[in-house]
């Protein structure tokens, strides 16, 4: 199973794709799409675009994306969200399915702790994904993102197994 793991952001939009195998999991590729144009709308089309030249170079088989936190600035959360929309609509224009995965829920399955800071998140990427050179912070956290769609697909699979068996 390939895994696409989404960042989302209005000018960084962190990616990083994943193989899983069994227990085995390894880096494919990751990277930032940075947004450009001078207005909202052509910041997301160019969002849009390099979201979808890494679907079609690297055809995963399934998408993972941050769900969005509340800020205290309601115009940037807004923002936020339009580019999170454009997340979930590339890999779902590609007939993939996407997972949702609050911020917290992440940083708990790839480090331990719910509330995690950065510079933790990259350490533990870097330690399930030897030898990765990551892109940027929002690269680190798209891989996140992926790890943790795995660990839950793997874990939804035995489920189905563990049930599948007891029938």
């Amino acid at each position: 199973m390939r895994v696409l793991g989404v960042d989302p952001g209005l000018r960084n939009m962190g990616w990083g794709v994943i193989d899983v195998n069994g227990s085995r999991i390894s880096h494919v590729a990751n990277g930032i799409c940075h947004s450009t144009g001078d207005d909202l709308a052509q910041r997301l089309l160019s969002l849009h675009m390099q979201l979808s030249q890494v679907i079609a170079d690297h055809a995963p088989d399934t998408a993972a994306v941050e769900q969005t936190f509340v800020n205290k600035d309601a115009v940037a959360t807004l923002k936020l969200g339009q580019a999170r929309a454009i997340a979930l609509l590339v890999p779902a224009q590609a007939g993939l399915s996407v997972g949702e995965y609050a911020p917290n829920a992440v940083k708990k399955c790839v480090v331990g702790v719910g509330h995690a800071d950065k510079k933790q998140v990259d350490h533990m990427v870097r330690l399930q994904l030897p030898g990765v050179n990551i892109a940027g912070p929002d690269a680190a956290d798209a891989l996140a993102i992926a790890l943790c769609h795995a660990h839950h697909a793997r874990s939804a699979g035995r489920l189905a197994e563990a049930v599948r068996r007891a029938s």
